[in-house]
């Protein structure tokens, strides 16, 4: 047997690209940054970045996470921060001509976050900011007012497509939809969360009754709040399930 030869392979780089979603004044959005050089410089991308050849793939996508939106990657073993995000791997994209530059392959990632103020752009993003997931996957390109519209640069475009309905899929059969949300929340919050991901409206009471009936779903903290006006509504935080029985089922549009 002849020995291994990796000369005989073509290298080829690694990136994380980060898919990070959130729910802001009841739509969805998505993390989108203005590429400040080349390749697709001044174009809008997703987030993202080189590997580093002494990092595993998690360690990049947090890393990348936090320099260029200044969020942290939530540790769901750890206490809740006030600035984290779900991370989890998405998918892994190596069309040979996704990047002009080389051969790379791409391994996305999802985060999900509660509302969040404007984020902080760093690293090669020249600006960074939360959109509209629609406005993001018009078929006609993005451009903030007064710019060209052009679509996201590289595959970007399929990739927050991807993660998008894997947001949407996922928050049918898993207790992921509270990661929209902040540590305490009330029904209420939740339903927008659920309302703005799959794009629909939904009954009140309905839902209500759903998720409170739903084993380890939700758990009621004790208090209330009037933050939404009104009546004071009950408090609850994310319970133990990570599994729902029975499933939310998204509604047919």
């Amino acid at each position: 047997m002849s020995p291994y030869d990796p000369s005989a392979f073509p290298p080829f780089a690694v990136t994380v690209d980060l898919v990070v979603l959130t729910v802001r004044r009841h739509a969805l959005c998505a993390l989108a940054v203005r590429r400040g050089e080349q390749p697709f410089q001044g174009r809008w991308a997703l987030p993202g970045g080189f590997v580093r050849p002494d990092e595993d793939l998690s360690s990049a996508a947090a890393r990348e996470l936090s320099e260029e939106t200044g969020l942290c990657a939530h540790d769901p073993a750890g206490p809740v921060q006030a600035n984290g995000a779900h991370l989890e791997q998405l998918a892994t994209y190596g069309d040979p001509e996704r990047d002009p530059r080389m051969r790379v392959v791409s391994v996305a990632h999802l985060a999900l976050a509660p509302d969040l103020p404007a984020p902080r752009a760093g690293g090669d993003a020249h600006s960074a900011r939360w959109t509209p997931v629609e406005s993001l996957l018009d078929k006609g390109g993005y451009g903030r007012e007064g710019e060209p519209s052009a679509p996201l640069a590289f595959d970007h475009g399929q990739i927050l497509a991807d993660g998008v309905e894997r947001a949407r899929s996922k928050i049918e059969y898993s207790s992921l939809a509270t990661a929209f949300c902040p540590p305490e929340f009330t029904v209420g919050e939740l339903r927008r969360v659920y309302e703005a991901v799959w794009g629909v409206v939904l009954d009140p009471r309905n839902f209500h009754r759903k998720v409170t009936g739903t084993p380890g779903f939700l758990v009621p903290t004790g208090g209330t709040t009037t933050r939404q006006g009104g009546r004071p509504a009950q408090l609850f935080r994310a319970g133990g399930a990570t599994l729902l029985n029975p499933p939310m089922l998204r509604p047919e549009v």
